[in-house]
């Protein structure tokens, strides 16, 4: 698989990808919305499941490239929403990015290119995502990208400790006639 956007390549996964990926999940201020930081094999196990996703369901959080360069920087996709969440059964946009390259937009590019894949190729008729309530970056990524919050579904993931700060989590949802194709 494979999309372009004016600066980015989201594709499928490679075993060279191993590597960065380890290194940017090791970093805390990436990590600052997760339970903790990934060791290498956590991490590997992690790039095991974006690679059976995308071979079963022909998508997933894909690997991202800067197109100018080549550079993996990070993951923009999406992946059916787990249960125990709300929207589960649902494609579930997310992102992670090395640091390098916050604030320069390219979450939202990513981001709108997948809800275009998901709502024209895979025909969804919805897309969610969630993440901490104290995660206000990717809640701002989710608003320019037309997503709207649903505090009602506002819940405390299952997977984060009781005593974690990142356990209460926000839900946003999109719905495919509220996109414009």
């Amino acid at each position: 698989m494979r999309i372009e956007t004016d600066r980015l390549i989201l594709r499928s996964w490679r075993e060279s990808d191993r590597d960065p990926f380890a290194k940017l999940n090791s970093d805390p201020d990436v990590m600052q919305y997760f339970p903790d930081i990934q060791r290498r094999d956590v991490s590997d196990v992690s790039v095991d499941r974006r690679m059976a996703h995308d071979k079963e369901h022909g998508f997933c959080f894909w690997a991202a490239d800067l197109k100018a360069t080549g550079k993996f920087i990070g993951f923009i996709g999406m992946e059916i929403a787990h249960e125990g969440i709300p929207g589960a059964g649902s494609p579930e946009i997310g992102w992670r990015l090395s640091k390098d390259v916050w604030g320069q937009g390219l979450a939202p590019e990513g981001a709108k290119a997948c809800l275009l894949y998901a709502f024209s190729t895979l025909k969804a008729p919805e897309v969610v995502s969630i993440t901490s309530k104290n995660n206000i970056p990717s809640m701002r990524v989710m608003e320019k990208i037309g997503m709207h919050r649903e505090p009602d579904h506002d819940f405390d993931h299952p997977d984060v400790p009781d005593d974690s700060p990142i356990k209460p989590h926000v839900f946003y949802r999109i719905m495919s006639d509220k996109m414009a194709l």
